[in-house]
């Protein structure tokens, strides 16, 4: 249960973030940038995995960085498939 509740919270965190350094302004409810920054988080934390950085001692910067960036793309790509303009 905790897990879930850690990823809705990183899932926001993560999406708001994403939107901040996105260009223009994204049409997206609070609901879907928690789902999309979600979606974002774990593929950045699977590709922290394969890149051997997943586990780092302190705050895991480069994860956030890489799942920041995650996010940004799911969000365009969401943008793109919804035909939402940014």
């Amino acid at each position: 249960m905790f897990e879930l509740i850690g990823m809705l919270i990183f899932g926001g965190v993560i999406g708001a973030l994403a939107r901040l350094v996105m260009k223009g302004d994204q049409n997206l409810s609070v609901v879907w940038t928690v789902i999309l920054g979600a979606i974002g988080a774990f593929l950045g934390g699977w590709i922290a995995g394969l890149l051997g950085v997943q586990e780092t001692p302190g705050i895991d910067w480069i994860r956030w960085i890489i799942s920041v960036v995650c996010a940004v793309g799911v969000i365009s790509v969401f943008q793109a498939v919804t035909g939402r303009k940014s």
